[in-house]
């Protein structure tokens, strides 16, 4: 095949991209990978990665206390954030170069600058260069998104961009969002000893998550001192010497205002659709978002689209599916259609921690989907007691009739591992006897699924 010459050319390396061109490898198709910054994208390089190092160490510095229980003098006068934020930097290069590294292995083409696609098997890249591909997979990710009224300046108004990049801390910190991004910022901002106001407009936090796990996390959150506000709106800002004074209005109250050192803004991301060229292959967008189709195929006949820049859930490892399912089509291998929206487990890294997939209580009942639910709480765990990580439970949904496993929603220690077991229970079609008949190691928190499941069954032993 000629130079610059592709079966598949992807425009984003991130995980969509990265993985597409990995699997198209591996398929025996030609694939080129154009990126304009550094390959992993935003979860590698200011996502998920160097979120997760920053979780760590805070929660390293704020178990210090535990050690003083036990008698021992902890000196924290020392402490430096600098050094917090170079570690998780060192983390996101260490993965980015990893990415490379495999796109090498796979013999995956890697061209860097910014592309914008000129024909239907066409990207150019600013330097002029052209890429011409039988297919092209749109990955461009996305951003965070603004809030009217409170626009990104970097110092004052901060995205968490911003907030990942930041080499010293606040000392107070209002946190607008309260979405998953919202409350793990929340959680490294207090581990570190930050003073936290953290604001959601909907009735809970973590809107999409179940109600339970966000009443448990919400309790946890104000025991540590975080101000948690609910049904509350910022409506304006003031601009201090240092700092903002916010107008804050909750449903049914009285406006209060807030003086803060910064405020981080995390009410969502905004797919990188603008400026790609789309327009120039006659390919539109609904609400920002690329249609696509079963196979993540786009109205355009060869130009397909996968991870944020369609309309999906926002998480890394569904992109890298998604792409996987695009490539998979490209190539004539049989595959699943589109990706089966409950079977799609989501997570959030706060303390206690939450995961889930499938049907929730709340969206049952509103659309009148008939179901049952075992509720199994951590507290009757012998490993949770232990490891003083008793907070928590696993609630399971199934059909009243045939208790196929419908949802599932953890809350507590390693809930994102734990998910799992039940996320494979219904992928596999197995029924929650099979896990209650099934022998887990004591002690560890798995046998909160276990018994769930025989909660289900209506023979749970520790409660």
């Amino acid at each position: 095949m000629p130079e610059n010459q592709y079966d598949v050319a992807i425009l984003g390396g991130g995980p969509a991209g990265y993985v597409a061109g990995i699997r198209a490898a591996q398929l025996g198709l030609r694939p080129c990978v154009v990126e304009r910054d550094r390959l992993g994208g935003v979860c590698l390089n200011l996502g998920c990665i160097p979120s997760k190092a920053l979780i760590h160490q805070a929660d390293l510095f704020a178990s210090t206390a535990a050690l003083e229980e036990m008698g021992i003098a902890v000196d924290r006068s020392g402490f430096s954030y600098r050094k917090v934020f170079e570690r998780s930097r060192q983390v996101a290069d260490r993965m980015s170069a990893g990415v490379n590294y495999l796109l090498k292995k796979n013999r995956v083409d890697v061209l860097h600058g910014t592309g914008r696609i000129v024909g239907r098997n066409t990207i150019a890249l600013q330097d002029g260069t052209k890429v011409h591909g039988r297919n092209i997979l749109v990955a461009t990710g996305s951003r965070p998104r603004e809030l009217p009224g409170f626009p990104f300046d970097g110092h004052t108004v901060i995205s968490s961009d911003d907030a990942l990049m930041a080499t010293a801390l606040p000392g107070k910190m209002l946190i607008l969002g309260g979405g998953a991004i919202g409350c793990e910022f929340a959680h490294i901002l207090a581990g570190f000893g930050c003073g936290v106001t953290l604001v959601e407009l909907q009735e809970q936090l973590l809107p999409l998550e179940d109600v339970d796990s966000a009443s448990i996390v919400t309790r946890s959150f104000r025991r540590r001192g975080i101000t948690v506000l609910t049904r509350t709106r910022a409506t304006a800002m003031e601009r201090l010497e240092t700092g903002a004074r916010v107008r804050l209005e909750t449903e049914g109250e009285k406006a209060e205002e807030l003086i803060t050192d910064q405020i981080l803004v995390v009410v969502g991301r905004v797919p990188n659709t603008a400026g790609i060229g789309l327009e120039s292959v006659g390919l539109g967008l609904q609400r920002g978002f690329i249609a696509v189709g079963d196979y993540y195929q786009t109205e355009v006949a060869g130009i397909y689209a996968a991870g944020d820049v369609i309309d999906s859930p926002l998480l890394a490892h569904l992109a890298s599916k998604e792409a996987e399912v695009a490539v998979e089509h490209m190539a004539g291998r049989p595959t699943p259609r589109r990706i089966d929206p409950g079977a799609v487990p989501a997570a959030v890294y706060c303390e206690p921690q939450v995961a889930s997939f499938g049907l929730s209580e709340k969206r049952a009942q509103a659309e009148g989907i008939p179901f049952e639910k075992a509720v199994f709480p951590f507290r009757a765990v012998g490993k949770a007691v232990s490891i003083g990580k008793h907070e928590g439970q696993v609630k399971v949904l199934v059909d009243p009739g045939t208790h196929e496993i419908l949802g599932a929603h953890i809350v507590g220690e390693s809930a994102p591992e734990l998910v799992h077991e039940l996320l494979l229970a219904r992928t596999a079609e197995l029924l929650p006897e099979d896990i209650a008949r099934m022998i887990h190691v004591h002690p560890t928190l798995s046998e909160a699924v276990m018994e769930a499941m025989r909660a289900v069954e209506g023979w749970a032993i520790h409660m």
